[in-house]
């Protein structure tokens, strides 16, 4: 068993000592909610467009959150169409790109038109190299 000095780092389930696993929730502390919130980070932020989406990204001095804000307009689809997407975003943020951003970096997606009819994979991938992109953007503003 690990000394004392390994506790804070791990937590003990039986008499084993597993090591803390990555965040991987998504809650209020991790969104974007207000509308100034959003224009603060498409007004200074740096800006990354990809074939169906625009990002934003603005490096932050929180408390070493990283923030992801969702806009999925109308014409992209009726209420299922937007909620699928956003719900596609929020799930390829919280299990990938969340590791590629600086920590307490801020980020607000756009969903542009044609991004209702993509699949999750293709949404991944795509998000994926246009964060790579404003990750690299952010660090070089820092």
């Amino acid at each position: 068993m690990a000394g004392p000095e390994l506790e804070p780092l791990a937590k003990k389930v039986g008499t084993q000592i597993e090591p803390e696993r990555p965040r991987l929730g998504f809650g209020k502390a991790d969104r974007l909610r207000a509308s100034s919130e959003f224009t603060r980070v498409q007004r200074r932020g740096v800006r990354v467009q990809s074939a169906h989406f625009v990002l934003y990204g603005l490096p932050g001095v929180r408390d070493g959150t990283i923030r992801l804000g969702i806009t999925v307009s109308r014409r992209i689809g009726n209420a299922v169409v937007r909620n699928r997407v956003k719900r596609r975003v929020r799930e390829c943020f919280r299990l990938r790109l969340r590791g590629m951003l600086p920590a307490g970096a801020t980020m607000a997606a756009i969903a542009l038109s044609g991004a209702g009819q993509l699949k999750s994979p293709t949404i991944n991938a795509e998000l994926e190299a246009a964060t790579l992109i404003l990750g690299k953007k952010l660090r070089g503003r820092q």
